[in-house]
């Protein structure tokens, strides 16, 4: 057989030979190697795994490096993933129903009503009730998307993107990176109304001011926090879920809670009502809503709108006629809202009622009171024109004006001249002044109880009392001279002190103290003779309220301003009041007379200039030593009213006297309440019906060589010295 195993055939065409073969075949057609070809391959591979380069190591490290990084982020993304699910799993089971996260105040509101059921102010946190998507104006919507997250449809709760964009500006504009803009959802917004399920707990937190402070401070924590929460709500909610929260949680100014209360609050109706500029301005609230509150400062807040305006256009919420035309016609406040009156009543009221239905209440409260705000822009505008007119510019004098009915009811209240935000000093209830001879007519009410008539005589002369532990004590009149013996309505209308003194020592001090206290003066009254010339303090309701009880005929009265208290929606009242007379002080016949004699100090006695031109009027001025407190008390038939000047910090008044300023504020006060009231005489004696044989007079010791004058001449140059000079 031959070698190729194939009989020495040769293979036929397309059959491979044997392998033998093929090497046999191989080795007869090639050359024989030498020892150097033998060795060529070998040197090549060596060549092959030569050692790299620099280069090469330095390109090896840069992939080992990459491929590390690589594999920790993906896999750190793996566990950060399982995380943030781990966590917004666990939120999603605290996640309670939308119905019970709506409303989530920690106190309620309370809304005042005037006297003819308006509403003129509000405490508290305000919540309109519950709103959603459906039952509001798509113009709210639109305005609040438009504003606060235009791809709020689109996103899973968080916006990368945003949040970006939001560092970047706060950068460029020298803050930190979460300072300023946030950057985030609406869905992340919700996350912090709702403190990240955090609920408000008082024993933990000073107030709920400090919790919700704490709830909106952005950390790089807080922000981390968010993510999860935000996919849990995401997860658990629907958009239009997310959004009620949303309507009904935002703090929105003013004292609101959701863009229900928002919108009854500025302008007088619901939301489902809103029109494309309203519904603007309240989603431009949102940013800073006490900045552009327009309450506060109305044209802000109307650029604002214009802001959010343009948005809703760029995002084709509005056509560019409609954005034109809510520009044209920007929002403006409701008659109740534009009113900035009142301010001072409100706190009044808030301070005078019971703290678990005012201050501290976790209801919604309706107080309906006495409060008039006619009266009130009557009493504002005659403080205001006296001070831009007859008061040097830039002067620090304050002001404070009460105006009651004579059963004590409260019509008006100014507590000083600065703007009335909640909370201010009220000069009217909380500022204690020594009263000077506005108090007199207390000595003469109780010198009148005890059978003292209104022309009965008194000595105007010189008085030392010694004081137990002072001294001797000598008062002096105003003029620095002594009218010997004078009528009591002589002496009450030129204010003499020495006559008050001598008088209230002749009844008894303790008969004084009685009557004012008997009228309301709840305050510690001085022990000495120098009670009698207003030594003690008082403040200036308490006065007005004690000058009520003689209008009245004698009876105390208890200064009050709220007449009924419910809750909201339920019509039974909780507290009601209808008056405030309380026991008799003096007769009727004693105050009739006092009535008298304080009218003739408006006649023609120390506070002519509270003279009104078409009816009587009766009252009494009051200056305190140094000048340091100005008083005019006084009614007509209808209306009684105090006014107090001075300075906070007891600076003297320059050139003011209770017969000057304040009776000029009184008059302009009392002359605007009265426009349409028909005049109406006071209730007191008639003096010639009353009038008795008179009695010879005795005068006051006449320096040598002085010209006694009568009596006439007496009192003319005591009125006209307190008219040029005051008391």
């Amino acid at each position: 057989m031959s070698p190729s195993g194939n009989g020495g055939r040769p293979p036929r065409k397309g059959q491979r030979g044997l392998v033998a073969d093929r090497r046999t075949k191989s080795a007869s057609a090639s050359p024989p190697r030498t020892a150097s070809a033998r060795r060529a391959p070998r040197r090549r591979k060596q060549a092959r795994t030569r050692r790299p380069g620099i280069l090469g190591w330095i390109a090896a490290l840069v992939r080992f490096v990459f491929r590390m990084i690589f594999g920790v982020i993906w896999r750190g993304a793996v566990v950060l993933g399982i995380i943030v699910l781990g966590a917004a799993a666990y939120y999603y089971t605290l996640l309670p129903p939308v119905g019970e996260v709506v409303d989530a105040r920690a106190r309620g509101s309370v809304t005042m009503l005037d006297r003819d059921g308006n509403v003129f102010a509000w405490r508290g946190e305000q919540y309109g009730g519950m709103i959603d998507p459906d039952s509001v104006s798509p113009h709210l919507t639109h305005a609040v998307v438009a504003t606060e997250d235009r791809r709020f449809y689109r996103h899973v709760g968080i916006s990368p993107r945003g949040i970006a964009s939001a560092i970047r500006i706060n950068m460029r504009e020298g803050r930190g990176p979460l300072e300023g803009h946030g950057g985030s959802t609406i869905t992340q917004q919700v996350a912090k109304l709702m403190c990240l399920g955090v609920a408000y707990d008082p024993s933990e937190w000073e107030s709920e001011a400090e919790y919700e402070t704490d709830c909106r401070r952005t950390t790089l924590w807080r922000k981390i926090q968010e993510v999860p929460f935000a996919l849990a709500m995401e997860f658990r909610y629907t958009k239009d879920e997310i959004l009620t929260i949303y309507f009904n949680r935002a703090y929105l100014g003013a004292g609101t809670r959701g863009f229900e209360a928002a919108s009854q609050r500025y302008f007088g109706h619901s939301s489902s009502e809103l029109q494309p500029q309203q519904a603007a301005m309240l989603a431009g609230l949102l940013v800073a809503p006490s900045y552009y509150a327009p309450t506060r400062n109305l044209e802000r807040a109307q650029r604002r709108a214009n802001l959010v305006l343009g948005l809703m256009e760029e995002q084709g919420f509005l056509t560019a006629a409609e954005a034109d035309a809510a520009r044209a016609a920007p929002a403006t406040l409701s008659d109740a809202a534009r009113q900035e009156t009142g301010g001072f009543f409100a706190d009044w009221i808030m301070g005078a009622g019971p703290g678990f239905l005012t201050n501290e209440t976790t209801e919604d409260v309706i107080i309906r009171t006495t409060f008039d705000p006619a009266m009130q822009a009557a009493a504002e505008d005659a403080l205001a024109d006296v001070f831009t007119n007859q008061v040097s510019e830039g002067s620090g004098a304050q002001a404070a004006i009460v105006v009651m009915s004579a059963d004590g009811a409260v019509r008006a209240m100014v507590g000083g001249r600065e703007t009335q935000a909640p909370g201010q000093f009220n000069r009217a209830v909380q500022a204690m002044r020594q009263t000077g001879s506005s108090f007199k007519p207390f000595v003469y009410a109780a010198a009148l109880n005890f059978g003292w008539r209104f022309d009965d005589l008194i000595y105007d002369g010189p008085l030392t009392i010694d004081i137990p532990g002072s001294g001797p004590w000598s008062p002096e009149n105003y003029t620095g001279r002594f009218y010997g013996e004078v009528t009591l309505t002589d002496a009450l209308r030129a204010s003499l002190n020495t006559a008050a003194v001598r008088l209230s020592e002749t009844v008894g001090r303790e008969a004084t103290r009685d009557v004012a206290e008997g009228f309301g003066i709840d305050s510690d009254l001085a022990d000495g003779p120098a009670v009698a010339l207003g030594a003690s303090e008082a403040s200036l309701i308490e006065m007005t309220g004690a000058y009520a009880g003689i209008l009245n005929g004698g009876s105390a009265v208890t200064p009050y301003g709220l007449m009924e208290l419910r809750i909201l929606g339920d019509d039974r009242a909780l507290i009601g009041q209808e008056g405030g007379i309380q026991d008799r002080v003096i007769s009727e016949e004693a105050a009739r007379q006092l009535t008298y004699m304080m009218a003739q100090v408006v006649a023609n006695g120390t506070g002519q200039r509270a003279q009104l031109p078409d009816r009587p009027a009766a009252g009494k001025t009051g200056t305190t030593n140094s000048a340091r407190d100005a008083w005019f008390i006084g009614f007509t038939a209808d209306y009684v009213a105090g006014v107090w000047m001075g300075y906070d910090d007891n600076t003297p008044l320059s050139g003011v006297s209770g017969g000057g300023l304040p009776a000029e504020i009184w008059r302009q006060t009392m002359e605007r309440i009265h426009v349409d009231i028909p005049p109406r005489p006071l209730p007191m004696i008639d003096p010639i019906a009353e009038a008795q044989p008179a009695q010879p007079l005795q005068q006051a010791p006449q320096a040598q060589g002085e010209r006694r004058p009568d009596l006439a001449e007496q009192i003319l140059m005591e009125v006209l010295g307190t008219i040029l000079n005051g008391n």
